[in-house]
């Protein structure tokens, strides 16, 4: 796994959801808000905490947010601190920028700002949010355990035009094939022979951290 570094700004409950799912995933995950006692609680769950307000230049350089690979903007009511914030983390180029946006305009304004990625909480559940970022390739889930899921994830390209025999994804991946997904129809219990093409989805199952490498996978 490549342990990569999260800034979460914004510690409510969809903030701490995504941060603390990260943290539990092995990343490094720093956590900033502008409320003392926020950060406080939610120290044990994240490499580390800040109190900082993020609409301030100073407090951002003082942070180093240029070197973190992705920040989420999670910050509650007030509209105007999540612009300002997603404006400023822009202009200072930070790779991944995600934010949450309070409705349809405010999702807009985000847009046009060039937020890389705009959640709706009523839509976007946190933790469902953090899977996708840990795995890029896997487009749903469905939570067996706190060990196990089965997951649909898009076939790398390396993949394509190869047999699930010549694959061999369990022997090497350590997860199994359970259906193959083709334009809407449904392979259930693939043969070894079958062929996977280009934008087939894998639905697959095993251990979460096998599953998460496995989604990597280019």
């Amino acid at each position: 796994m490549v342990k990569r570094q999260y800034a979460v700004i914004g510690l409510g409950r969809f903030g701490v959801s995504v941060a603390r799912k990260l943290y539990e995933a092995g990343h490094d995950v720093l956590g900033i808000d502008c409320n003392e006692e926020r950060v406080e609680d939610v120290e044990i769950a994240v490499t580390h905490a800040v109190v900082a307000d993020t609409t301030e230049e100073k407090a951002l350089i003082s942070i180093g947010i240029r070197n973190f690979d992705c920040v989420i903007v999670a910050i509650g009511n007030d509209m105007q601190s999540s612009i300002l914030t997603v404006m400023l983390l822009k202009e200072f180029g930070v790779k991944k920028v995600i934010a949450k946006a309070l409705g349809k305009h405010h999702g807009r304004v985000l847009e046009k700002i060039g937020a890389d990625w705009i959640i709706y909480p009523e839509r976007d559940m946190g933790e469902r949010v953090a899977n996708q970022l840990l795995s890029p390739n896997m487009l749903n889930y469905i939570e067996l355990s706190k060990e196990f899921n089965i997951e649909e994830i898009l076939i790398p390209l390396s993949m394509a035009e190869k047999s699930l025999r010549e694959l061999d994804i369990r022997a090497k991946y350590n997860v199994s094939v359970i259906a193959i997904v083709r334009e809407g129809e449904i392979i259930v219990s693939p043969s070894s022979d079958q062929i996977i093409h280009k934008g087939d989805l894998l639905v697959v199952i095993g251990n979460r951290e096998d599953l998460a490498e496995f989604s990597n996978i280019e």
